[in-house]
């Protein structure tokens, strides 16, 4: 084999090795791709649980920031953990119930992380923000299987203070009406989101509207 036909030879082979690599990298992005990607889902949310897990440190210091994961005074005093979940179900319930039911039927587990309202001593001076936080997943109510990995969602807004604060109670505008309110708006928002999937089961059932 002459140098000339040597060297057009390696050549080719070269070029082949490249197509090879593009080729292989190519199917590889491609297959990859769908478990990276958001899927637009329309649920039909049938179930909402809520758990305050005992874990949760419990403040009824009257400070104007208790160091706890619960501080909550606007119920009489008593079982705070059951007075959250209350909440949470009531203000999550309200979001869904104004959506229009969608083509997956799913489960919503919430597990609260940390609920922060206003101590006495801060609702009546400085004011601050309400920090309402909790880890949402989307599973199967058949299966249980989960939709989605846990998603940690935050729910903080400002929270009136001094004389903004009690002219709000006149109207009946207390610190659980905000609450509520905003945890509406909050699960109606993450449930118009496109959803990374768990599973590719997801991908299957979903229907962009």
């Amino acid at each position: 084999m002459s140098y000339m036909k040597f060297i057009a030879v390696m050549m080719f082979g070269f070029g082949l090795s490249a197509c090879a690599n593009v080729d292989t990298a190519t199917r590889n992005a491609l297959h990859e791709e769908p478990a990276l990607r958001a899927v637009p889902v329309s649920f039909d949310v049938q179930q909402i649980r809520v758990s305050v897990p005992k874990s949760l440190k419990v403040s009824e210091a009257n400070r104007y920031y208790p160091m706890g994961d619960i501080v909550w005074r606007e119920d009489a005093p008593g079982d705070r953990r059951a007075q959250v979940k209350a909440i949470m179900e009531s203000g999550l319930a309200r979001g869904v119930a104004g959506l229009q039911p969608g083509r997956v039927p799913v489960v919503l587990d919430v597990e609260v992380t940390r609920f922060h309202a206003l101590s006495e001593k801060a609702r009546y001076t400085i004011g601050g923000m309400h920090a309402v936080h909790f880890n949402l997943i989307y599973r199967n109510p058949v299966t249980g299987e989960a939709y989605s990995a846990p998603k940690a969602v935050r729910a903080d807004f400002k929270a009136f203070g001094g004389q903004a604060a009690i002219a709000a109670e006149r109207r009946g505008i207390t610190q659980k009406v905000r609450i509520t309110e905003r945890l509406a708006s909050v699960i109606q928002a993450e449930l118009a989101l496109p959803l990374r999937p768990e599973s590719d089961q997801i991908s299957a059932l979903s229907v962009t509207e």
